[in-house]
C-alpha cells in the first residue's frame, strides 16, 4: 500500500458529513472511495459515487447528511493479512477498495487495486543457495548442479528467479560451489532475465548458510534467502514484510508436516492402561528452506567455515536475538530425491 499509505487520510470522512462533503471528497482524493468513521474514529461505512447517486434519486439534497447512503456492511481485513489472500478477496469479490482496520475497527490502511496488482519494487538483495552436490539425486546431478535441473522447461533455479523478479525482486547473488561454472555460463549477470546477479563462490561446501559468510559488502537492509532445490508458490515479498512486521533479526519458513501412525496407540501409566488413540496423527512444524535475515545475523558465521541455517538460528537464539517462524501453506515439494524430481515434473507448482 505504498501511495495509498498516505492517500487513505484524505479518505477520512466524518459520518456527521453532508452529502456535498462527500462529493467534494470523493473528488479530491479520487480513490472512488471515502472511509466514514464516528466520533470514536471508528469505521462506520464507506461511500463511493454509486451510493451518493442512488441516494439523489431517493431525493436527498447536497445538504442532507450522508446516514442513510453509509455501505455499512463494507469488506474489511486485518493488518497482518497477506497481500495475496487481499487480491483473491478483492477477485472474488469483484472491488477495488478493501479499508484495513485494527482490532478497535479502527482504519489503519486501505488495499486499492492498483496498489495491490503492481509489484512493489524491492531494494532488498536475495541469496539462493545453489552450491549442493545432489548427491540423492546421482545420477540425474552426475554433469548437472541439482539446482540447473528442468522443470517445466527451465532450471528450477531460473523458475525462484523469475518468480521473486514477479514480486519485485532484481539483485540475487548464487552461491556457487558444485559444477558451479554452468551456473555461471547459464545465468551470466542476469542481464537476459532482466536482473542483476552476482556470485558467491565456495571453495568447499559451507553448509546451507556458511556461505553468507563471503557476502562483501554486507547487505544494508533484511534480505531473502532460499535454497536452490524448493519449489513453491510462497510469495517471497510477504515473508520480508513478515519478518519487518515482527523486528526479528531471522525468519524461518516453516510448513505442518503430518505423520500418521500405523498403529493403535495404548496409553499407560505403570502398568496400568489408561487409554487408547487409534492411529494418532502427529503435527509438526518443518523448515521449508526459506529464510529473511538482518544484516546483523551474519555477526554469528566465521568467514569460509561450515554452517546449517538451524545452527545460526541457534547461536542467534543463545544471543537473545529474535527469530520467528512464518507458517506457509502454498504449495511446496523440496527436491532432494529422484522421486522429488519426478514429482515436481509432473506436478510442478511454479506458477511463474
Amino acid at each position: 500500500m505504498s501511495s495509498a499509505e498516505e492517500i487513505w487520510r484524505q479518505a477520512i470522512l466524518s459520518a456527521n458529513s453532508t452529502v456535498e462533503q462527500a462529493i467534494r471528497n470523493l473528488d479530491q482524493v479520487a480513490i472512488k472511495i471515502a472511509l466514514v468513521v464516528n466520533d470514536s474514529a471508528e469505521l462506520e461505512g464507506t461511500i463511493s459515487d454509486g451510493d451518493i447517486r442512488r441516494g439523489l434519486l431517493k431525493g436527498l439534497t447536497l445538504n442532507s447528511p450522508i446516514a442513510s447512503i453509509i455501505h455499512r456492511d463494507a469488506m474489511v481485513v486485518p493488518p497482518e493479512m497477506p497481500r495475496g489472500m487481499v487480491l483473491q478477496l478483492m477477485v472474488a469479490n469483484k472491488i477495488q477498495q478493501v479499508p484495513v482496520v485494527d482490532a478497535r475497527h479502527h482504519v489503519v490502511g486501505l488495499h486499492l487495486w492498483d496498489e495491490i496488482t503492481t509489484p512493489v519494487v524491492r531494494s532488498n538483495l536475495m541469496v539462493i543457495m545453489a552450491g549442493g552436490m545432489g548427491k540423492r539425486l546421482r545420477p540425474h546431478t552426475d554433469s548437472c548442479p541439482k539446482p540447473m535441473l528442468p522443470v517445466a522447461g527451465k532450471p528450477m533455479l531460473e523458475h525462484i528467479i523469475e518468480r521473486a523478479k514477479l514480486e519485485g525482486f532484481g539483485s540475487f547473488i548464487l552461491a556457487i560451489h558444485y559444477l558451479g561454472h554452468m551456473i555461471e555460463a547459464h545465468f551470466g549477470s542476469g542481464e537476459r532475465l532482466g536482473v542483476e546477479i552476482s556470485y558467491l563462490r565456495e571453495r568447499s561446501p559451507l553448509g546451507t548458510a556458511g556461505a553468507l559468510g563471503l557476502l562483501s559488502p554486507r547487505p544494508d537492509a533484511a534480505f531473502v534467502v532460499t535454497n536452490g532445490d524448493v519449489i513453491t508458490d510462497i510469495r517471497y515479498g510477504e515473508i520480508l514484510d513478515f519478518h519487518m512486521r515482527h523486528n526479528a533479526a531471522a525468519t524461518m519458513a516453516v510448513r505442518t508436516h503430518e505423520w500418521q501412525h500405523p498403529f493403535g496407540v495404548v496409553q499407560t501409566q505403570g502398568v496400568e492402561i489408561i487409554g487408547f488413540e487409534e492411529k494418532p496423527v502427529a503435527r509438526s512444524h518443518i523448515n521449508a528452506g526459506v529464510y529473511v535475515l538482518e544484516p546483523e545475523a551474519l555477526s554469528v558465521l566465521s568467514l569460509n567455515t561450515h554452517c546449517d541455517m538451524p545452527t545460526l538460528f541457534e547461536r542467534l537464539q543463545a544471543e537473545n536475538r529474535r527469530t520467528v517462524a512464518y507458517p506457509m501453506h502454498e504449495p511446496w515439494l523440496d527436491v532432494g530425491r529422484p522421486a522429488d524430481l519426478e514429482q515436481a515434473r509432473a506436478n510442478h507448482v511454479l506458477t511463474t
